[in-house]
């Protein structure tokens, strides 16, 4: 079993959280530490690729996204753009993949999320050609995914709705799928706290990449904010 550092962090705005997932990507890189989960919420929060992709996807202006206390924010992680807002539990894993499968570990991050659902009272499950995962019917999507790998280092990762405001939803055309929605556990009926599903993906994130739940080393916790 692989060590692992479960790191929570509370909320924590996407720009620093971006920075801090550059900083471990190097140390990591360099074996300096070991893998990382970060687990934490983000304020109401907008994402598109740095390039400028996703942007075509937002449904209302940018001065309306400041009056609404919307950050915009560049990324270059895979996927379109993505709402983030309190309620939502986010994951960051910052791991080598050994065998330098990137689809494979997109199929396991479904497979850890499928799992955290499932003890929390939700049945969801994949939907062939989209990532993350949904309903079993595919009408709405419980968790998204997008990710990166710097030599074969991962950083960004996968969020869950808990109890997300989903109106915040309506201000994107979320991952650019016009032809289904989101929900999350709250919407489904179930009293699941943010606390909860961070138990919840952390005993999934465990038993999926067979890692052994750690404290973070010396070496880690410097580059951690304090």
């Amino acid at each position: 079993m692989q060590p692992l550092a479960v790191v929570r962090l509370g909320t924590v705005p996407y720009a620093e959280a971006f920075a801090l997932q550059r900083r471990l990507v190097e140390a990591r890189q360099a074996d300096a530490i070991e893998d990382v989960l970060l687990l934490l919420e983000h304020p109401p929060t907008i994402t598109h690729h740095n390039t400028g992709r996703g942007l075509e996807n937002l449904r209302v202006g940018v001065e309306e996204l400041a009056a609404r206390g919307v950050a915009l924010e560049p990324t270059d992680r895979g996927g379109n753009v993505t709402l983030h807002a309190p309620g939502q539990l986010l994951g960051y894993p910052i791991l080598r993949l050994r065998d330098h499968d990137l689809h494979g570990y997109l199929r396991s991050l479904e497979e850890v999320l499928i799992r955290a659902a499932a003890a929390l009272g939700a049945e969801t499950a994949r939907v062939p050609g989209r990532t993350g995962t949904w309903l079993p019917d595919g009408s709405a999507k419980l968790a998204a995914i997008g990710v990166k790998a710097s030599r074969w280092v991962t950083l960004h990762g996968f969020a869950m709705n808990v109890s997300t405001d989903l109106g915040l939803f309506d201000l994107i055309v979320p991952c650019g799928i016009a032809d289904a929605g989101v929900t999350s556990l709250r919407r489904l009926g179930l009293d699941a706290s943010v606390s909860a599903a961070r138990d919840a993906v952390e005993a999934a994130f465990a038993q999926v990449f067979d890692a052994e739940v750690s404290q973070p080393s010396d070496a880690l916790c410097t580059l951690l904010p304090p």
